[in-house]
């Protein structure tokens, strides 16, 4: 049996984005940022496998052959940038949930506990 690349890129951004629907939702604030981070990373695979990968084809037109889309690898780009600000920020109210409530648990108490969270 013969794989294809298509085939395999496809499986690898499945099971990416199922492993991040998978940490997102967990109980806990860091597999939580883990799976937002993981479903970025997923995203962005997506949209520069979108674009095709063009070998010797110039990025700008010059009107003699045909050239390559810089779009997919800009936006790739700036996704990378805009994410990482993004996990910085999401790391940040985690911690600071956290120092708040006394518990890294999404709901700001552990399960099973009655008590409040303290202030």
């Amino acid at each position: 049996m013969i794989l294809s690349l298509e085939f395999l890129l496809a499986s690898g951004i499945g099971w990416t984005t199922a492993c991040a629907i998978y940490l997102m939702l967990r109980g806990r604030t860091f597999p939580v940022v883990l799976g937002l981070t993981l479903l970025g990373y997923a995203v962005n695979v997506f949209i520069f496998a979108m674009g095709r990968l063009w070998v010797g084809m110039p990025p700008i037109l010059d009107g003699t052959r045909p050239a390559a889309d810089p779009l997919p690898q800009a936006l790739v780009l700036t996704a990378i940038v805009i994410g990482f600000a993004t996990t910085g920020l999401v790391i940040e109210m985690a911690l600071r949930s956290r120092h708040e409530a006394g518990s890294d648990h999404v709901d700001g108490a552990e399960p099973g506990a009655d008590a409040e969270p303290r202030p």
